[in-house]
């Protein structure tokens, strides 16, 4: 009797055993199930460097007397001849005065601005200028001379009177406006350079070619100077018609920028010219100081072209990145492979032989499920001040995870 009901208890027991085993497989399915679902990593998948153009730097032609640079305003390439002191400048100075005023009066390509009367004053220092052999635009009292005729005769004939009309006009002393010629050029970082004078006659007006270039690009970046600056000749009320002292602008693709000649500095000149690369129109200028001989501003002439033309032979448009690369996988813990993620544009820059492109992704957060063409992030291409930002998308959408998967997972 005892046996048969211990029997009977045992398999009254059985069911309970199973049930309880049920319960526990039923609360571990359902945790695995209410578990959170890792999202999708995205890992950059090409090199961050690359090279744009194979091969080393090319020679340049540096001259042998005084200081160069060369810049290519749309590649963000900056080049001196050597480490570089502050030197006499002349009227390249002017460069710094007339970016000054265009930035405290800007001017339109073809606005004539606001009016200055001359004075007594003003005549009398165009006299001086003139008896000291030094370039000048006559003037007389009463007469009215606009804001771009001023420049006109400041940039194309390096007229120095000008030069301290201007300056007065816009800050109301030759002393406020040398102040703020010094702070602007610290801005620029014209670390070469000290201002004494708004015309560049004072020797002690000093830079070096590299920095005449930093502040002859930002000017050249304003459209109204850049138009001044490609005129051959002005035509002035009492001067009539007065030439370019850059001889050469409007020749061979030379559209600016200034000269300027003391015997101090000797001849100085800052060039800018369009070439064509690869098709492409781009800007070159160069800067040179100090060149010596009989016609100190044609040898100034004979190097900056030499430059120009050295430097745009070397550059070349390249292909540095192709429509479609893989540029990222995106990573998801239930698959053995990413799913890849392309760019959706191709990059071409103009490239200088020797420097590398720099890639950087910025990856943006992303959620299962996503279909195909997610933007997954940005790849940054840049090469110098060249910056061009590419979408990466997916190409595959991105599966969620399988039953089995979130089940099995520890």
């Amino acid at each position: 009797m005892a046996l048969r009901r211990g029997l009977h208890v045992a398999a009254r027991s059985h069911p309970l055993r199973w049930a309880g085993v049920l319960t526990l497989v039923i609360v571990a399915v359902g945790f695995q199930l209410k578990r959170s679902v890792p999202d999708p990593v995205v890992h950059l998948a090409m090199a961050t460097t690359a090279a744009a153009l194979p091969g080393a730097a090319p020679a340049l032609p540096w001259p042998v007397t005084g200081q160069a640079a060369v810049a290519v305003p749309g590649r963000g390439l900056f080049l001196a001849s050597g480490p570089e002191s502050p030197v006499p400048i002349a009227s390249l100075t002017k460069i710094m005065t007339a970016y000054l005023v265009l930035r405290d009066h800007p001017l339109s390509p073809t606005a004539e601005g606001p009016t200055v009367v001359m004075s007594d004053a003003d005549r009398d220092e165009a006299a001086l200028d003139e008896e000291a052999d030094a370039s000048s635009v006559p003037v007389q009292p009463g007469e009215v001379l606009s804001e771009r005729q001023l420049l006109n005769g400041l940039l194309v004939h390096s007229a120095n009177n000008f030069a301290d009309v201007l300056a007065n006009w816009d800050r109301g002393s030759l002393a406020a406006f040398v102040a703020q010629m010094n702070s602007a050029a610290s801005a620029l970082g014209m670390k070469e350079t000290h201002y004494a004078d708004t015309s560049g006659l004072s020797p002690q007006s000093v830079s070096s070619a590299g920095d005449q270039l930093r502040v002859a690009v930002a000017a050249m970046a304003i459209p109204a100077f850049a138009v001044m600056v490609d005129q051959t000749s002005v035509t002035l009320p009492i001067a009539g018609v007065i030439p370019n002292y850059v001889s050469s602008v409007g020749t061979d693709g030379i559209v600016g920028v200034k000269s300027g000649f003391t015997q101090a500095a000797m001849g100085c000149l800052v060039m800018a010219a369009d070439r064509e690369v690869d098709g492409r129109n781009v800007m070159v200028m160069a800067a040179v100081t100090g060149q010596p001989g009989l016609k100190p501003l044609d040898a100034a002439n004979t190097a900056d072209t030499a430059l120009v033309d050295a430097a745009a032979h070397a550059l070349h448009e390249r292909p540095v990145l192709s429509r479609s690369a893989v540029a990222a996988t995106v990573g998801l813990p239930w698959r053995s492979d990413g799913v890849a993620a392309a760019t959706g544009r191709g990059v071409t820059l103009l490239a200088w032989p020797g420097d590398d492109v720099q890639m950087t992704f910025t990856p943006k957060h992303l959620r299962n499920g996503a279909p195909a063409g997610t933007l997954v992030g940005t790849l940054e291409v840049s090469d110098g001040s060249q910056h061009v930002s590419v979408p990466v998308r997916t190409t595959a959408p991105l599966p969620t995870a399988s039953l089995s998967w979130r089940l099995k997972r520890r």
